[in-house]
């Protein structure tokens, strides 16, 4: 492969939009062992937040995918690979990615819990207000 040809592939894997209608593989190649990577995603994502008993699963396996992700763009950055071979290597990067984003788009807070305290900081900071404008330094007559 020529060097232009390396810089243009390397520039689509770098590109922010690169995931943008790419698909998540099927299967894909972690450190030696084959892993479903799509039915993975897809069944951690049914719920709005990684539930409890599986963040060390999500945990894991975005650490590995970082990891085959690097190992594969350096392999495109500075193997002897064909003009194929690089077509290859983007493809699956570009697939990797689109996984890590959508694992990484899984929050772990509860967004109701967040609201809650978001209230209850601002009531916190009414009363507060309220006791230095009325002159009370206890909370006679406030309820809350």
């Amino acid at each position: 492969m020529r060097e232009f040809e390396r810089k243009q592939l390397l520039e689509r894997v770098d590109r922010e939009a690169a995931t943008v209608g790419a698909s998540i593989p099927a299967v894909v190649d972690l450190q030696g062992e084959e892993f479903e990577l799509r039915e993975f995603v897809f069944e951690v994502k049914k719920t709005e937040s990684v539930p409890a008993d599986r963040r060390e699963d999500v945990e894991e396996a975005k650490k590995l995918l970082r990891r085959e992700r690097l190992q594969r763009r350096q392999r495109l950055e500075d193997g002897d690979v064909t003009r194929e071979e690089g077509e290859r290597l983007v493809e699956g990067i570009i697939g990797l990615d689109r996984a890590l984003n959508a694992l990484e788009s899984l929050g772990t807070t509860n967004l109701e819990a967040e609201i809650e305290a978001s209230e209850r900081a601002d009531k916190k900071r009414w009363f507060s207000f309220l006791k230095e404008a009325l002159g009370n330094d206890d909370n006679e007559g406030i309820k809350r």
